[in-house]
């Protein structure tokens, strides 16, 4: 079994050691250009094919190098091959085997604008020695636009809030550096983020971050702060001015009517308590008046009707 797994093997190196090579079956597909952050990370996106067919990653050599010389690597799986200003800063991502020879570099320079250009060479399994089947797509390659600032994010929200309603605010930035994500805070305590990351093709990817929050009245006319930090360490942010629609407060009118209600309905209780009390005492008294002022009446006219005689 293990033989005809190693004649199978030797055939399909056989087969594509001997297949023709010609620029139209060595094909590489490389975005031309993309923005690349000093002290950030930059990957850039790769696919390729070649004669022969696929074959493994232990087959398949990736090599990158300026495009001006195929000695100036600048990927190598060989370290010793590098040029030293990219050692340790370059790798390849991606799996040859799958025909992706994605490359990333760490710790961008400002002097790491390129072009770079790939290469591949089909190696035997022995020794590791290239075949005579190579190619460096250099009518393919990557230049970097060094960005020496970092990108301000983009703030996204409504014109007003509601006081006690739930608001909402994205914050979005774009990057190149997948692997490093830049990370997005707020100047808002909030446990309501949610966090995207969207790759938007061509090597651009976009971090986006969603906060949702209850404004009340004293976040009126406050400064809402959204910051991105980039891999190195760079930062960048936006603001923008909060303004909360307060909502109408009656208490000013509604308190002072019912108190107002109240007092008046507690005198009135009082009123008719009192006077369910105290009406016998007021009928006696009424009854008391009435009866001393008969008797005063009786003895005036008797006072009358006797002094008539006496003075005739």
């Amino acid at each position: 079994m293990d033989k005809q797994k190693i004649m199978m093997e030797f055939c399909l190196l056989f087969a594509a050691i001997c297949s023709s090579v010609s620029s139209d079956e060595w094909k590489a597909n490389v975005v031309k250009s993309i923005d690349a952050l000093v002290t950030s990370c930059v990957v850039v996106p790769c696919s390729f094919s070649y004669t022969g067919g696929n074959l493994p990653t232990s087959r398949l050599r990736g090599i990158w190098h300026e495009k001006d010389g195929t000695k100036k690597i600048i990927y190598h799986e060989d370290p010793t091959q590098i040029k030293d200003n990219f050692k340790d800063r370059t790798k390849v991502v991606g799996e040859l085997g799958q025909n992706n020879c994605t490359l990333e570099i760490t710790e961008v320079k400002d002097h790491d604008n390129g072009p770079f250009c790939f290469r591949v060479e089909l190696v035997r399994r022995e020794n590791n020695d290239p075949t005579k089947d190579m190619f460096s797509f250099v009518e393919d390659c990557v230049e970097l636009k060094m960005l020496t600032q970092p990108p301000k994010p983009a703030v996204i929200n409504l014109k007003t809030a509601t006081q006690g309603e739930p608001y909402t605010v994205t914050c979005s930035v774009i990057h190149t550096c997948p692997s490093n994500v830049p990370k997005l805070t707020w100047n808002l305590d909030s446990t309501k983020v949610i966090v995207h990351h969207k790759d938007i093709k061509h090597g651009n990817w976009e971090t986006q971050s969603i906060l949702t929050f209850i404004p009340e009245e004293k976040d009126d006319n406050s400064e809402i702060t959204c910051t991105a930090e980039f891999n190195g360490g760079l930062k960048s942010s936006e603001n923008f001015t909060l303004r909360v629609k307060r909502v109408e407060n009656y208490n000013h009118i509604i308190i002072p009517s019912v108190v107002g209600i109240g007092t008046t309905v507690a005198f009135v209780l009082v009123c008719i308590f009192m006077t369910k009390k105290y009406k016998k005492r007021i009928e006696e008294l009424q009854s008391r008046d009435g009866s001393m002022w008969n008797r005063l009446s009786r003895m005036s006219h008797r006072i009358r009707s006797g002094a008539g005689p006496s003075r005739s």
